[in-house]
C-alpha cells in the first residue's frame, strides 16, 4: 500500500478516484467436525483508502470464496466453492453473463459461508481465496493443526 491512499482528503469527492481496493486477510474459523475438519467464513476486512477504516465485512461482501482443503504451497485447487455474497445482484450478474435462466434454488444451495467437511490436510496448510463483487481477489494460506 502507498502512503498517498491516505490522502483522501486531497482528491475529488465524485467517487472515481478509488481506482481499487486492498483487502486485508479473510476472516476464517477451522473447526472440528467429528474427525474432519471444516472452514467456516465469516467474512473480511476490506481497506477503504477515502477513509483510511479497515472495517470487517460480512459475508455479504463475498462475492465466491474457493477452498484447497490440501494446498501443497505450489498451486491452488478448488476443493469447496460457495457464492455467500448478497444474492440478488449476483444472481441478476450471473443470468446476465450466461445469458441463460439460472435455477435460484440451485444457486441458494451454493450460497453459505461454512465449507463441508474435510480431512485434515497431510501437507498442514489449507488455502482460501475470496473474491469481491468488484473482482478484487485474495489467496490466503492457513497453517492446520
Amino acid at each position: 500500500m502507498n502512503a498517498d491512499l491516505h490522502l483522501a482528503e486531497y482528491r475529488t469527492a465524485t467517487g472515481k478516484d478509488n481506482l481499487f481496493v486492498v483487502f486485508g486477510e479473510p476472516d476464517l474459523a477451522i473447526e472440528p467436525a467429528g474427525d474432519r475438519l471444516r472452514a467456516c467464513l465469516p467474512g473480511l476486512d476490506v481497506f477503504h483508502p477515502r477513509t483510511g477504516e479497515i472495517p470487517s465485512g460480512s459475508p455479504d461482501a463475498v462475492a465466491c470464496r474457493f477452498l484447497d482443503s490440501a494446498y501443497d504451497g505450489e498451486s491452488s485447487f478448488v476443493r469447496h466453492a460457495c457464492f455467500p455474497g448478497a444474492v440478488n445482484d449476483a444472481y441478476q450478474a450471473l443470468r446476465n453473463t450466461l445469458k441463460a435462466e439460472i435455477d435460484r434454488e440451485a444457486r441458494e444451495r451454493l450460497r453459505h459461508d461454512v465449507s463441508r467437511p474435510f480431512p485434515k490436510p497431510a501437507t498442514g496448510r489449507i488455502a482460501v481465496e475470496v473474491t469481491n463483487h468488484l473482482g478484487d481477489e485474495v489467496l490466503t494460506v492457513f497453517r492446520v493443526p
